[in-house]
């Protein structure tokens, strides 16, 4: 039975993988894609026709060229000519951002001319060019428009901005998800406002959120749609399933793991069950103490916003969890190298270069290197601990100790607020870094022992932060 159901789950990860890569592939025919700088911000030029319309393409906060690969491929499969670009400090961007974030006239006004400078190179002649963002670009755009000759037709995301006038922006489509409440509102209002001479919608795209109107069907047809009606054009290629197929994908490379870890020599160690009430004391103890003792902690040594507290907050989280263990007498187990390499090499160079080209940049430039092995010193003893708490736990018990985490988190926001709300993004991140390579570090562990699948982890989590976060100039 167990052989028989091993090679169901084998087929069906494969028949994943091949659909998956399929869509996302399909969605790049007949694209040509080049990579130049302008001035220091790398830019994604991407076009069917040399003598398309011009786009211009930016991506909101912690977000990166790749993510906003659905509408790019889209529009440029209908001759537009795309340029998709990241922000300073955000993706493959060296400079980190800089300013005061609270003021107009400090990072705004630096972003502003960033998108100035892939503007005037996207310009073909005196043709308009078309702007597009996403969440933080939408604000960065609309000042742009307003100071900038020749700008065309404005396509925003999950928009929010003063800026907004009834005469200003004048041709101009919000596209909000139903599940944004907040920013659903704004988009309606803000086009019912509009005088009647202006060229203003708002669209609301049916069953997605902040993150996931990126990949929304409905919402690039409704973008298209729009940049169709102001330049005249008939061109209207079916929008591909990318966000399932990107899905399908990361999840098929998770799903092939435990196939892969055979290669790994197996450990003879049984997994000891976890009581309870050891496992409250290992999940409760530091999930309270952790955040009160990270505010003595001087938490302002990386350029990236929060990742420092962040460092401190996991380092004094797994170091109790360790004590915890230790004083239960339960030993960490010897490192299997060959189990910590293999998972290692899955997560970063299998799963890793998968998001990388098809949703979210995660290689790091040179300057996150440091970053990343700064993180480091947290992330290790904090999933080294975690692996060794979770080898011999339950489902409910394991679910129950990454909640626990997560709420201390929560309870560091709510204890400051102002210099921590940025928190608040990373949790996201670390519920699908549990799902995801949680699983794998899963077999890792019960394949060749916790010990290796932890510091694999460790490694793993602090790549994923430091790749995330914006870089920002202390």
């Amino acid at each position: 039975m167990t052989i028989r159901w091993n090679r169901w789950c084998f087929a069906g990860a494969l028949v994943l993988l091949v659909w998956s890569l399929w869509v996302l592939e399909g969605a790049r025919k007949g694209i040509e894609i080049t990579y130049r700088l302008v001035g220091d911000t790398p830019v994604t030029v991407l076009y069917r026709q040399t003598d398309g319309p011009a786009v211009v393409v930016a991506h909101g906060f912690s977000g990166s060229r790749q993510m906003m690969q659905g509408y790019s491929h889209l529009l440029a499969q209908a001759g537009y000519r795309v340029f998709a670009f990241d922000f300073q400090g955000h993706g493959r961007h060296r400079t980190p951002m800089s300013g005061d974030v609270n003021a107009i006239n400090g990072t705004t006004r630096l972003l502003m001319a960033q998108t100035q400078e892939v503007i005037k190179a996207a310009r073909q002649g005196d043709a308009p060019v078309a702007l597009l963002g996403h969440s933080m670009a939408t604000d960065i755009l609309i000042r742009v428009a307003n100071e900038t000759e020749g700008i065309g037709p404005l396509v925003l995301l999950s928009a929010f901005s003063e800026a907004v006038s009834e005469s200003w922006p004048c041709d101009m489509l919000l596209i909000t998800g139903a599940w944004e409440p907040g920013l659903r509102e704004f988009a309606l209002e803000t086009a019912e406002a509009a005088q009647e001479s202006a060229r203003r919608a708002a669209f609301i795209a049916p069953a997605v959120e902040h993150v996931s109107i990126l990949q929304s069907r409905a919402g690039r047809e409704a973008a298209l749609d729009w940049l169709n009606g102001y330049f005249e054009r008939n061109d209207v290629p079916k929008a591909a399933q990318t966000g399932w197929a990107l899905v399908g994908l990361l999840a098929a490379v998770t799903l092939f793991f435990p196939f892969v870890a055979r290669i790994a020599p197996g450990s003879q160690a049984t997994p000891e069950p976890i009581n309870w009430r050891l496992l409250l004391l290992a999940a409760g103890g530091p999930a309270l103490l952790t955040p009160p003792l990270a505010t003595l902690v001087e938490a302002e040594f990386l350029p990236v916003l929060v990742a420092d507290y962040l460092m401190v907050h996991l380092l004094i989280y797994g170091a109790l969890q360790l004590c915890v263990l230790v004083w239960a007498k339960r030993r960490l187990g010897p490192i299997s190298a060959a189990g910590l390499v293999l998972l290692l090499f899955w997560m970063i160079a299998v799963f890793g270069l998968a998001l990388d080209r098809y949703g979210a940049s995660f290689w790091p430039t040179p300057e996150r290197w440091a970053i990343i092995a700064v993180l480091c010193v947290g992330a290790v003893p904090f999933m080294l601990a975690d692996a060794n708490l979770s080898y011999g736990a339950t489902l409910t018990q394991r679910i129950l100790a990454r909640v626990t985490f997560l709420a201390s988190l929560g309870l560091a926001v709510a204890l400051d607020f102002d210099a921590l709300f940025f928190l608040v993004m990373i949790a996201p991140v670390i519920v699908l870094f549990y799902l995801s390579f949680g699983y794998m570090g899963r077999v890792s562990a019960l394949r060749s022992g916790p010990t290796g699948a932890g510091i694999a982890l460790g490694l793993a989590l602090a790549w994923a932060i430091g790749v995330s976060f914006p870089l920002f100039a202390v």
